[in-house]
């Protein structure tokens, strides 16, 4: 207990003595984290708008006009059996119409034109979240297009192909991102840690001659490495919930409809940021005190 009350002490004084460095080393790991968070809040934000386009998404099934009415409901019976698809809704010939005429307004006169309703009856199909996938979607509306009595099966399938590739890319390039800036919190704390181990070269050297072990002479470090890291964290976390804040009272003004894209990130992710930099400077530090030697 006492050496880890003197390994305590130890760095804190080195903390403050070093001030100045290790202001600039824990803004710069401030600095990266919130950057990371950044991204990650758009990429949450991203990911939530594109969640909320993808319910509307569905299939209109386009019927023959050789389906009569018991065709049409063995195959509304056929879709709501489907456990792929969530909702299913039966769009006839003179609902299309109306629907029609009423998108036209004054223009719907052109429909007169025709003499009897051009308009196949239709099935709207709303496949579960899990399947949105456009390979899955293709091999669903294949195998709808097989059936007997369907004339035609639309989709977005342009649309969902973007949407797809966007939400997937997000992911990966949060990934990617996330591992480019724990490299560089990790590199910056172990070349700070190194400076200030050769700085204390000396009393280095006097503890070794009063018999001190590696864990003691090098303890005070990784203690050092995990306060910069933890203050780091702090500090970013504070910045981005404050940024939040400040959108949604302030710039929300000026655009109302930032409001709907905008959600904060999990209270939980608060907490791990400030973990998050202590583990990355702890484990530059520790990298940094292994490489010298003792």
């Amino acid at each position: 207990m006492t050496t880890i009350l003197f390994c305590l002490q130890s760095a804190l004084k080195s903390m403050w003595r070093e001030k100045w460095i290790n202001m600039l080393t824990t803004l710069s790991i401030s600095i990266g984290l919130l950057i990371l968070c950044i991204f990650a809040v758009i990429t949450i934000n991203m990911d939530s708008a594109l969640q909320r386009w993808s319910k509307n998404f569905g299939m209109v099934v386009y019927l023959n006009d050789t389906v009569d009415k018991q065709g049409q409901d063995e195959l509304n019976a056929y879709f709501l059996k489907d456990k792929d698809i969530s909702d299913v809704n039966f769009i006839s010939k003179e609902q299309a119409l109306q629907e029609v005429k009423k998108a036209l307004g004054n223009n719907a006169i052109i429909l007169d034109d025709f003499g009897e309703n051009p308009l196949p009856s239709s099935f709207e199909l709303k496949l579960k979240d899990g399947l949105l996938e456009p390979a899955l979607v293709k091999r669903k509306a294949s195998e709808i297009a097989k059936i007997q009595g369907i004339e035609e099966v639309q989709y977005g399938e342009k649309w969902l192909s973007s949407l797809y590739a966007i939400s997937k890319t997000m992911k990966i390039g949060a990934i990617l991102f996330g591992c480019a800036i724990f490299i560089a919190i990790t590199f910056i704390t172990y070349c700070t840690i190194k400076i200030f181990f050769h700085r204390k070269s000396e009393e280095i050297e006097t503890l070794k001659l009063l018999g001190a072990t590696k864990v003691f002479t090098k303890l005070p470090f990784l203690i050092e490495g995990l306060f910069i890291g933890t203050i780091g964290g702090i500090i970013s976390s504070l910045a981005i919930y404050g940024a939040y804040i400040f959108t949604t009272t302030k710039v929300v003004e000026f655009l109302p409809s930032i409001k709907m894209m905008t959600s904060s990130m999990p209270l939980e992710i608060y907490i791990v940021i400030p973990l998050a930099g202590a583990l990355m400077s702890t484990l530059g530090s520790f990298i940094a005190v292994g490489k010298i030697r003792y």
